[in-house]
């Protein structure tokens, strides 16, 4: 009976051990307050915080993790913050560290000219943002003489000899994936990414918070609307007409705007390829067409494609295009600027296809085709 009880009591004990080792290690390790973005996270453990990217190419379950500090001399995979000297690589990239204030640590950027950002554009005009040449070849001798602490890379595939060449230099390298997210809250949360890196998360998460809640006080205002317009979106290349997937963002842009999108109903995250007359079929009477490509006259529609002329979007003049909104050296706005502002999107839509709801605001991406 001794021998019973001195073993349950040390079961009771290494028990109790174990439960609280697993507490213990539980508040050791805290994640970051990224609520939509499947592509990164912030994580703190035993006060060290990481960066940890879990999807930066497409297809890819690869995760890669850096540890981020103040010190000088930095091991592999750490990188020194805050970031005073870097390059991004997407124009995406630059409305997300001006809402930070931090584009003046931008010294390089291939192909300058697709930048819309007044901002941004007068620095380069002042010659202190350094024109790289085309992104996926760069010219890395003039990268090497800038002495960025660090490169933003963008690519589709991880086997990317550019940036492996820029590694090799010594440059440290993280690949930002906001264009894989999925939702449109989950692509502006990326500002967060940047936040950790110049050691300003609590602006980051102060500025998202925002955006958040501009974007679900357009999504509820939406439902108001008893009507739900239907929506034509895309436009022909060759002999395809791509229309966006049912699970893709451009999708849930339509449905928070309490749209009826025709293909909501399709699975996927990207888009269909569709041929023109199933198209037809399916749209011929769409109250609404977005996303025709960037025409923007009816004339060059048809010039394209006589046949557009068939839908009745086309005849009522409800189609909108993004095509129209430049910057001062032909980059589109809504190309750099949306991903970060989903709720001007959202709005948009709202104000075009429930002019109604939203009375005094006034487009900021959309145009109607002329």
């Amino acid at each position: 009976m001794k021998r019973y009880l001195f073993i349950l009591s040390l079961f009771v004990f290494f028990t109790q051990c174990k439960q609280k080792t697993k507490k213990t290690t539980e508040k050791k390790a805290v994640q970051s307050t990224v609520k939509y973005a499947k592509g990164f996270d912030i994580i703190s453990e035993n006060g060290v915080k990481k960066l940890v990217i879990k999807k930066a190419f497409q297809s890819s379950h690869e995760y890669f993790s850096y540890t981020l500090t103040d010190k000088t001399d930095l091991s592999k995979n750490e990188i020194k913050v805050p970031i005073e000297k870097m390059v991004v690589t997407s124009t995406t990239h630059i409305p997300m560290l001006e809402l930070l204030n931090a584009e003046n640590t931008i010294v390089g950027f291939p192909h300058t000219k697709y930048i819309s950002s007044k901002r941004t554009r007068n620095r380069i005009d002042e010659g202190n943002i350094v024109e790289l040449g085309l992104e996926q070849d760069m010219n890395t001798e003039k990268l090497i003489d800038i002495e960025p602490e660090l490169v933003i890379g963008f690519a589709l595939h991880p086997n990317t000899k550019l940036y492996q060449n820029i590694k090799k230099t010594g440059i440290p390298v993280i690949f930002n994936g906001d264009w894989l997210e999925e939702t449109p809250l989950g692509r502006a949360e990326w500002i967060k990414f940047f936040g950790a890196l110049y050691g300003k998360e609590k602006e980051a998460d102060s500025i998202f918070n925002n955006i958040e809640a501009e974007y679900l006080k357009a999504k509820e205002i939406a439902k108001n609307s008893d009507k739900q317009p239907t929506i034509l979106s895309g436009s022909m290349f060759k002999d395809v007409w791509n229309v966006p997937a049912g699970e893709s963002f451009i999708a849930t842009f339509y449905n928070d705007a309490n749209l009826n999108y025709l293909w909501k109903d399709t699975k996927g995250t990207g888009s269909l390829p569709l041929s023109f007359e199933s198209v037809l079929e399916k749209a011929q009477h769409a109250d609404f067409w977005f996303n025709c490509g960037l025409y923007a006259t009816k004339e060059q529609l048809t010039t394209a494609n006589i046949h557009y002329k068939e839908f009745d979007a086309f005849t009522n003049n409800k189609i909108f295009s993004i095509g129209h909104n430049k910057g001062e050296t032909g980059g589109l706005i809504y190309f750099e600027l949306s991903p970060v502002r989903p709720d001007l999107v959202l709005k948009d839509l709202i104000k075009i296809t429930h002019p109604n709801l939203l009375p005094k605001y006034e487009l900021t991406f959309y145009k109607e085709v002329e």
